[in-house]
């Protein structure tokens, strides 16, 4: 029997709120950490613009193909300008802590920029360079001895790792880690190196910013799940995969509303006066969800009281519930 596909008759030909490159604020909102959304790119790939299809043309025109590296490094050098004097520093998984995303972006930023990422268990590491003595001939040596890879290092450490207690995943957890500064060929420069080590698994997490603990290096990058949670509260909890928009820019504003949405959502929670309580508890698990702040926000717009916030149409054009919102905001 011949696998087959089926596809309803009147499906949207745009599939591109699944295969977006966002970038987002990771803040803590009531002592648990969320994913603010700050901007995205639709990620087309070069055979879907090489062939001109529809999907991949706006106002008639085709797109430029563009890497998923060269669409967030753009969008990280146009937040930085934005907050001139702000420092900015990016937690990625390992696909993305390599040079092809911190060179463009250190070359626009500057100092201002650091990356924290997990290491490639392969990465060979090496030593820093030893200084120049005086008059000796020949140029500064870039790199100091070869220590091996990522792996070979982690089972050589281990015996040298200390305890830690960690804010992890809600949960206050003790690890052991283990820190040292060395050079990293992928990114031309030093980086502090944390291997951590769990029972029968261990990781190991890299940061160009060399004055972070031990402690903020493990903590900033297991907040990084959330960005993944903030992927599922974007598409099923707003709905932005249920798209039926049937031009490029329709599905562009669907997909900047959906993120407003969200967004907008952690900044109610944030302002409440108290945690919102978790409607379905789930064993392990006693911070509030995603659900449980629209939950709130509904029966607040639902009050009678609500009107007094936002009253109802007159005659002014500025829709009211907008205006609240992005006071908020502001």
């Amino acid at each position: 029997m011949k696998p087959f596909l089926t596809t309803r008759p009147n499906q949207s030909k745009y599939p591109w709120a699944q295969n977006i490159v966002s970038v987002g604020l990771l803040k803590q909102v009531k002592g648990r950490w969320a994913c603010l959304f700050l901007d995205f790119r639709f990620y087309l790939p070069l055979k879907t613009i090489q062939a001109k299809k529809e999907t991949a043309t706006i106002r008639g025109d085709v797109v430029p193909f563009q890497t998923k590296m060269a669409q967030a490094a753009q969008m990280l050098i146009a937040i930085a300008e934005h907050f001139s004097t702000a420092p900015i520093w990016t937690v990625t998984d390992s696909w993305f802590g390599n040079n092809g995303l911190w060179k463009p972006v250190y070359k626009a930023i500057g100092s201002r920029f650091n990356i924290l990422s997990r290491l490639r268990c392969n990465n060979v590491l090496y030593d820093r360079p030893e200084k120049r003595k005086p008059k000796q001939r020949g140029r500064n040596k870039k790199y100091g001895q070869r220590l091996r890879s990522a792996t070979d290092m982690a089972k050589t450490v281990q015996q040298k790792a200390r305890s830690y207690t960690v804010n992890l995943y809600g949960k206050q957890r003790e690890v052991r880690a283990y820190s040292r500064v060395v050079m990293l060929k992928t990114l031309k420069r030093p980086v502090q190196v944390v291997w951590v080590f769990r029972r029968t698994q261990w990781i190991a997490l890299f940061t160009t910013d060399l004055s972070l603990s031990i402690t903020q290096i493990i903590e900033y990058y297991g907040a990084r799940w959330k960005i993944e949670s903030g992927f599922k509260e974007l598409k099923q909890d707003i709905g932005s995969q249920k798209s039926q928009c049937r031009n490029t820019q329709a599905v562009t504003n669907h997909l900047n509303f959906c993120m407003m949405a969200t967004t907008l959502t952690w900044i109610y929670a944030d302002r409440l006066k108290t945690d919102p309580e978790r409607r379905h508890k789930v064993k392990g698990r006693a911070s509030f969800a995603f659900s449980d702040i629209r939950r709130i926000i509904a029966e607040a717009a639902l009050d009678p009281d609500f009107e007094r916030v936002c009253p109802k149409y007159s005659s002014s054009p500025v829709n009211s519930v907008v205006a609240v919102l992005l006071r908020m905001v502001a």
